[in-house]
C-alpha cells in the first residue's frame, strides 16, 4: 500500500510495533529442550493480548501463529514437536494484522553454545538489511535493495537465498511491489515510491541458494548441511531514510 494519511502512518506504526515486541520476547525466549510449538504459543498469546491477528493464519490459514525455522529450515516452519538443540540457529518470523493494518518481522538466534559460523552468518544478515535500508528510499530503483544485499553476503563469505523475497505489505499480507529479492536483478527496472510500505528480508545462506518446499507443504529448505538466517523490517519509503515500523524497543 501507499500510506495517504497519518492515519495510515500511525496504523502501520501500531502495528509494526506489536509485531516487534513479538518477536523479541519470542527470541528472548528461545532455550534448548523446547519445542517450536511452545515457542509459538508464547507469540500467539502475546498477538491475542495485544489484539492483533496472525497474519499467515487468517491469509493462508497456516498452521500456526508465526513462523518459526531451524538450521536447514529457511522460513515458512510450522510450529510443532521439534525440539530446540543447543547450537541451533533459530529464526522467527512474525507477521500480524491489527486494526486493518499488516506489519511482517523476523529475527534469527543461535542457541548457546554458539558456533562461529553461526554468529558470523546473523551478523552479515543484520548487516545486509541495515545496507538494503540504506538504499530504500522514494525515487530509487529497487534492484538496488538487491545488490546491496548480495553484495554484503558475497563479502562476508554467504551466498544468498534466490527464490525467496521481500515485498509489498499494509492493507493486506503481501502486496505489490512483489519481488524485492536479495539478489542484484538487472532487468528489473522498478522504482521505489513515495510513501509505499514494504517488506525488506535479506535471507543469506552458508550453502543453498535455492530452498524447495518440504512435505509438509509449508516449510522451506535448503541442503541438509545448509545454515540460514533471515532478519526483517516493515518500512515506509520517504524522500530520505525510510520510517521503520519494526524496531526493536531498546532503539526507540
Amino acid at each position: 500500500m501507499t500510506v495517504e494519511s497519518q492515519h495510515d502512518v500511525d496504523g502501520i506504526l501500531n502495528a509494526g510495533r506489536v509485531v516487534a515486541r513479538v518477536r523479541d520476547a519470542m527470541l528472548n525466549a528461545v532455550e534448548p529442550g523446547m519445542t517450536t510449538a511452545e515457542l509459538d504459543k508464547l507469540g500467539g498469546d502475546l498477538l491475542d493480548r495485544f489484539g492483533a491477528k496472525s497474519a499467515p493464519r487468517v491469509t493462508y490459514n497456516f498452521p500456526g501463529a508465526t513462523c518459526i525455522s531451524i538450521n536447514e529450515e529457511a522460513a515458512h516452519g510450522i510450529p510443532g514437536h521439534r525440539i530446540i538443540q543447543a547450537g541451533d540457529i533459530v529464526n522467527v518470523d512474525v507477521s500480524a494484522e491489527l486494526d486493518g493494518y499488516f506489519a511482517d518481522t523476523g529475527g534469527t538466534i543461535v542457541v548457546p553454545p554458539i558456533a562461529r559460523v553461526g554468529a558470523r552468518l546473523c551478523h552479515a544478515t543484520q548487516l545486509a538489511l541495515q545496507h538494503a535500508l540504506a538504499e530504500a528510499r522514494a525515487g530509487a530503483p529497487i534492484n538496488r535493495i538487491g545488490k546491496a544485499i548480495q553484495r554484503t553476503a558475497k563479502s562476508h563469505g554467504f551466498k544468498v537465498i534466490t527464490n525467496l523475497a521481500g515485498h509489498g505489505i499494509g492493507r493486506s499480507l503481501h502486496e505489490e511491489p512483489e519481488g524485492i529479492v536479495s539478489y542484484f536483478d538487472r532487468l528489473d527496472t522498478r522504482r521505489l515510491q513515495l510513501g509505499q510500505v514494504i517488506a525488506i528480508e535479506p535471507f543469506l545462506s552458508t550453502k543453498s541458494t535455492y530452498v524447495t518446499e518440504a512435505e509438509d507443504g509449508w516449510t522451506l529448505v535448503g541442503h541438509p548441511a545448509n545454515l540460514s538466517a533471515q532478519y526483517e523490517h516493515t518500512v515506509i519509503l520517504t524522500r530520505g531514510s525510510p520510517i521503520i515500523a519494526t524496531l526493536s524497543e531498546v532503539h526507540g
